[in-house]
């Protein structure tokens, strides 16, 4: 170890740490432009860190940890599975290279961060908070509960898979397979690009938004479109009820459920099931876009 090492609050600056658990169990610790290599847990069990300017070389540099403030720091590819258990803490301009972070994590914020490889990333986490930021991986966000996002740019598929209580703004998410198995989502002006928008999800809502996917918004319960654009977005809404509001034509609703739709046309309308009126309800459409949901047609 070669670092200097102040009273009060303790800090450990420019510093060289290896071995497992270099610094185990610290709290109310300010540790600046350290590097911390060949040691697995480097900061285990940590309380009240600031970590600034920091590089993670290794494993598991962040489990079960608390009320860290992190800033300008970069996670390695070898530095898998880094921040695991840890909750009520901030991340802010930090690079994180590796896959499988954040795990199981509560009250996270993080502000302009870089997920180069966000591979089975913030899984079954709850309450948090990320703006600014870039991903590129599958399955974000799996089974998380309580996420907002504003202004994420995403290119990896299946994102929030069985996730709940969402809101959603200002996103550009590349994503398919996205929101299966969602509930309780809000999505407000973003453009989603990618097949299967949706499917089996319960009460989502997208407002001023333009979604691009082949057979999306299918076997949706109580899905809400207000005021969006569905660019080529075919064999659409297959057993799903709601309602939607359209701003242009859409290219194929296929055997639509209890769905009121508002659009400016239909390219093709696919009506195969023979038994749909008794097993799904009824579909009712208009072309008129001065129509709201409450107005009979």
């Amino acid at each position: 170890m070669n670092a200097t090492k102040m009273n009060k609050r303790e800090c450990y600056k420019n510093g060289n740490f290896e071995g497992e658990r270099a610094l185990f169990f610290l709290s109310s610790c300010d540790i600046e432009n350290c590097l911390f290599h060949d040691g697995e847990s480097p900061l285990k069990e940590g309380r009240d860190l600031n970590v600034n300017k920091c590089t993670f070389q290794w494993k598991y540099p962040l489990w079960y940890g608390e009320n860290h403030i992190v800033k300008e720091c970069v996670f390695l590819e070898t530095a898998r599975s880094g921040i695991w258990y840890t909750h009520n803490s901030e991340f802010v301009d930090c690079e994180f290279k590796a896959v499988k972070y954040f795990r199981r994590c509560h009250d996270i914020k993080i502000i302009r961060g870089e997920f180069l490889d966000a591979q089975e990333t913030l899984w079954s986490c709850r309450n948090v908070f990320i703006k600014d930021s870039t991903f590129k991986g599958d399955y974000l966000l799996k089974d998380s509960v309580g996420i907002t996002l504003e202004n994420i740019r995403l290119d990896g598929n299946y994102l929030l898979d069985g996730g709940k209580d969402i809101h959603i703004k200002g996103c550009l998410l590349n994503s398919k397979d996205a929101f299966w198995n969602s509930q309780n989502v809000l999505i407000e002006d973003s453009t989603i690009i990618g097949e299967y928008f949706g499917w089996n999800a319960k009460n989502v809502t997208l407002r001023r938004c333009k979604i691009v996917s082949n057979q999306g918004f299918c076997y949706m319960d109580n899905v809400t479109i207000e005021d969006c654009y569905l660019e080529g977005t075919t064999l659409s809404f297959e057993y799903s009820s709601g309602k939607a509001k359209v701003l242009d034509v859409i290219d194929s609703v296929k055997n639509p459920s209890n769905l009121k739709l508002i659009c400016k046309g239909i390219k093709e309308l696919i009506i195969n099931d023979d038994k749909r009126d008794e097993q799904i309800g009824e579909f009712k459409y208009t072309y008129d876009l001065n129509k709201g949901f409450d107005d009979e047609f």
